[in-house]
């Protein structure tokens, strides 16, 4: 069974900011495989379904950014689910809006969730896909970009992105982090 987990802020406040790609991808691989994200449990919503011939469970931690690593501890401990087999699913600033990148460990990067996460399950070595949302202007501070939405001019490259989560992640599943890593990065 694989742990796919989006990272985002719950609440309508956060819809559609970069923050919440990670949320937005997880809603995406849930429309294209018909999983329903209706379950509220152990910090988060989630659902259950098949993605690539496995089982899958969607979520999106409901505990804020900063705090993702409780919701995610609490899923790798209930469904005896080990590092190896989650996917965690963020944003990046570091990469061009809509740029997708796989790697199956690494630092926080300055990263919040990611920080939580490594935190609460006591290793970096867990595969991530992170999800290009573009360098913070400068004079920008850093949560005032994150927390923002997308230029209508973006939207389309992220829907796009979007897309490309949907034909990665059953790669990533069925085949492996290296050769999804070969055929996306």
């Amino acid at each position: 069974m694989f742990l796919i987990i989006g990272l985002g802020n719950p609440g309508n406040k956060y819809a559609g900011t970069r923050h919440n790609v990670g949320f937005d991808a997880v809603t995406a691989l849930a429309d294209a495989f018909g999983i329903n994200l209706t379950c509220k449990e152990l910090k988060g919503v989630s659902g259950r379904g098949l993605i690539a011939g496995q089982r899958v469970i969607l979520v999106q931690p409901q505990t804020f950014m900063n705090n993702s690593g409780e919701c995610v501890r609490a899923f790798m401990d209930f469904y005896k689910i080990p590092a190896e087999d989650i996917l965690v699913i963020c944003d990046d600033i570091s990469l061009e809006p809509g740029k997708l990148r796989l790697r199956v460990k690494g630092s926080a990067g300055g990263h919040n969730g990611l920080k939580s996460i490594i935190g609460h399950i006591g290793t970096s070595v867990f595969p991530r896909l992170r999800i290009g949302v573009g360098e913070k202007p400068l004079g920008w501070d850093l949560a005032d970009h994150v927390l923002a939405h997308f230029p209508k001019e973006t939207e389309p490259v992220m829907r796009e992105a979007m897309k490309k989560v949907t034909e990665e992640v059953p790669v990533y599943i069925s085949e492996g982090a290296e050769a999804a890593m070969n055929k996306f990065n």
